[in-house]
């Protein structure tokens, strides 16, 4: 059975919180199928880059540059190997982040959320759905380590979703 290896990344902010992707997001990039970005890119080279490696989904983020808001949307839904799978970046007001990630996509019958903003890993069940953040392999404010996803899909079956941490950017 065929399966389908998604990255998942988000809150890049670059070129301020680094120059480059992280050599550990790089040697995940070369085996992926699909990369989605959960938004808060920051500026178009980080997209330019990302597509090199694989096809690239992705929402916009609060601080990201006029060319996403152009090519990209706030929220998103793929159908991938028969999975629905909503992104969002998670910025607004009130509430978490994760709720607002929820709601921003509860109307929309998916099994998985993928969302930002807070920079914060979190994977868990909530209300019979998924809700996973990659955190940030640029930026991990108060967190011990960088991170990102990565999604193995096959039809039929649960998604397996894990997250890749690393201590330095430049591993």
């Amino acid at each position: 059975m065929k399966e389908v290896k998604v990255i998942v990344v988000g809150d890049t902010h670059m070129p301020r919180m680094a120059k480059q992707l992280p050599e550990r997001l790089l040697s995940e990039l070369s085996n992926a199928e699909l990369i989605i970005h959960v938004g808060d890119w920051q500026t178009r080279e980080v997209y330019e880059q990302l597509k090199q490696f694989a096809p690239v989904e992705g929402v916009y983020g609060n601080v990201d540059e006029p060319f996403f808001h152009d090519h990209f949307h706030s929220t998103l839904v793929l159908n991938l190997a028969g999975h629905r799978i909503g992104v969002t970046h998670g910025h607004g007001k009130g509430k978490t982040t994760e709720k607002r990630a929820f709601e921003q996509l509860s109307d929309q019958d998916v099994e998985l959320i993928l969302f930002g903003h807070s920079h914060i890993p979190l994977h868990k069940e909530y209300e019979g759905t998924v809700l996973f953040n990659p955190g940030s392999p640029t930026d991990k404010r108060r967190q011990s380590h960088y991170s990102f996803g990565k999604l193995t899909i096959y039809k039929d079956e649960p998604i397996q979703i894990k997250h890749i941490f690393f201590a330095e950017k430049n591993q």
